[in-house]
């Protein structure tokens, strides 16, 4: 019986102007570096067969060394990503090797648990790809340049996305082959193929760090989990 082989890329290529200096994925979080905690999760989750972490060019030397000293088995390379997000998640594809499916998930958000990237797995074998999501909670309001509203959507039907995204690598390979369009979002591109992508339940605690706040409100999320 053939084992299907997953990849993950960790996406961390961003510059984070916004927090004020810092780098957001080499800040700590319980006293590890933010992207530290992320490989964590992939390292200790029994499905991942092997990590790869795309990082700025400025960063990559510094990632190396980060990611030689606690040795994390499943690394197999840290690559350098590209001006735009899909050109770093493009760059990581090119280094997994022989995967069935790949997980990509962005390297600010580091209270990812095994849990989480286990459920996207089982979601995503229903129709090839799978999107971590939490239910809107505030009302969202459509308004043109004129900051003039257009239309109150229905909040029953808004979910708000996060990673990880989950896709069966030969689905994900031919959507980023064919991207055109600037894309902020992964899934977007595999839907414009016209491929279903099922949302499963993502986390609230799932937040992705790009501020100072939002550092404080990960270190607090993560002293109230006990880790």
């Amino acid at each position: 019986m053939t084992i299907d082989r997953v990849g993950a890329i960790i996406v961390a290529a961003g510059r984070g102007r916004r927090m004020g200096g810092v780098d957001k994925v080499f800040a700590l979080l319980g006293g590890k570096p933010v992207l530290a905690r992320v490989i964590d999760a992939f390292q200790g989750c029994d499905s991942i067969d092997q990590i790869v972490v795309v990082v700025s060019r400025e960063n990559l030397e510094k990632c190396r060394q980060l990611v030689a000293e606690p040795g994390w088995s499943k690394v197999i390379e840290v690559c350098a990503g590209g001006r735009r997000r899909q050109d770093s998640v493009a760059a990581g594809l090119s280094r997994l090797s022989q995967c069935q499916w790949v997980v990509i998930h962005d390297g600010a958000r580091p209270l990812l648990t095994v849990d989480l990237i286990e459920r996207g797995l089982e979601a995503a074998r229903e129709t090839g790809a799978a999107v971590a999501a939490v239910p809107v909670t505030d009302t969202i309001k459509v308004a043109g340049d004129d900051r003039l509203v257009q239309q109150t959507l229905p909040r029953r039907n808004l979910w708000a996305v996060q990673t990880p995204q989950v896709f069966r690598f030969d689905i994900i390979a031919e959507a980023y082959r064919q991207a055109e369009d600037e894309a902020t979002d992964d899934a977007s591109l595999v839907e414009q193929l016209g491929y279903k992508v099922k949302l499963y339940m993502g986390s609230y605690d799932n937040i992705k760090v790009t501020t100072p706040d939002d550092l404080a409100l990960a270190e607090t999320l993560w002293q109230k989990c006990g880790k």
